[in-house]
């Protein structure tokens, strides 16, 4: 138990660091002449309420997820206030990607609410002004990156790799708005194998990958030494998303923050590909009728043969055989901090709630 203690002790502790970093990047972002912007107060005023909304607001998970693999790389050595807060910024840098994915992914998915709130759209104030915010905020990273990493010997791989993350997490974006706009004409073409490369390349990098490769990088190592943990990471998120296309429909939105729209949206979801796998030909009657439109009576008689279909219990089946393999995979990484981590990892994502 007292060990226990220790541990929640030392992350809140690593958490109230990592929320404090955002307000001195915040304020460089809104202050410093080294990043030449011509601020009037009122575009000042915009700029700031627009991170606090968007930016800080939700778990925190991907960029505590930096300053946690980054420690774990370092064990057993002392690390400086310096190279922690580096660690900081280069996990803020990840929810500054987040918060902009989020705020242009909302506005194509027309989502009402996001973390407890209005989506930033939603706001009378700002409508589709969202669209050059999101662009805005994406470009804060390459700002932030630039001030605190450019006499850095590992600066080149960080600016090549977030560009490739970047590039990937688009693609995935554009993959998933293809696959919904094909899928509207034929549910038939929901097929696993799409839905894979969709959550790979939209999902996966970002939010499993990048964390790990950021805290890498900064502890000195090459990339191309760590393949196979990629794409472990890369499985990870997979099953990460899964569990958000299962909770979208299933989940409770007092606790996952938002409501979720996947079904009036057409989307390609884990559920719809299953549902279409196993529907017979009356509950695909159903589907075709059904899904993708905003009527709650619709919504209700999707959900209605996905429960039929038992799609919850071949959830948690899924689940207990991915998180079996997931466990052995881990195990058999030799070097202990990469183990560490990727415990890490699945112990914030295994049967959660939101």
């Amino acid at each position: 138990m007292g060990a226990l203690a220790a541990e929640q002790g030392q992350g809140e502790q690593t958490r109230d660091r990592f929320v404090r970093a955002y307000e001195r990047l915040k304020s460089e972002l809104l202050n410093d002449r080294a990043f030449n912007f011509d601020f009037t107060e009122e575009t000042r005023q915009w700029v700031a309420k627009m991170m606090d909304y968007n930016v800080p607001g939700g778990k925190l998970n991907r960029g505590l997820s930096v300053v946690d693999s980054y420690m774990l790389l370092r064990q057993g050595t002392e690390v400086d206030d310096e190279d922690f807060y580096l660690a900081c910024v280069l996990g803020w840098c990840v929810e500054w990607l987040q918060a902009s994915a989020l705020v242009l992914d909302d506005i194509t998915d027309n989502a009402y609410t996001r973390r407890d709130n209005l989506c930033w759209y939603k706001l009378p104030t700002v409508g589709m002004s969202a669209i050059n915010d999101g662009v805005l905020l994406k470009c804060h990273v390459q700002a932030i990156i630039k001030r605190y990493f450019k006499e850095k010997f590992y600066f080149l791989d960080l600016m090549e790799l977030w560009n490739e993350i970047g590039l990937q997490t688009a693609m995935g974006q554009m993959l998933d708005l293809i696959t919904t706009h094909t899928g509207a004409k034929d549910l038939a073409r929901y097929r696993i194998q799409g839905y894979r490369r969709i959550v790979k390349y939209k999902t996966s990098y970002y939010s499993f990958y990048l964390p790990v490769a950021c805290a890498l990088l900064l502890n000195g190592a090459r990339l191309s030494d760590y393949v196979e943990l990629k794409n472990v990471l890369i499985e990870m998120g997979v099953y990460f998303q899964i569990q958000d296309d299962y909770l979208d429909c299933f989940g409770d939105p007092e606790v996952i923050g938002k409501v979720g729209t996947d079904i009036e949206d057409y989307k390609c979801s884990w559920l719809i590909v299953q549902a279409m796998e196993l529907a017979n030909e009356n509950e695909m009657k159903i589907l075709y009728e059904n899904y993708g439109k905003s009527d709650p009576k619709c919504v209700a008689e999707v959900k209605s043969v996905y429960r039929e279909l038992d799609l919850q219990d071949i959830f948690l089946e899924y689940e207990s055989r991915v998180y079996k393999h997931l466990v052995s995979t881990i195990d058999a990484e030799t070097d202990r901090a990469i183990r560490d981590i990727l415990k890490s990892f699945l112990k914030k994502i295994y049967r959660r709630k939101k």
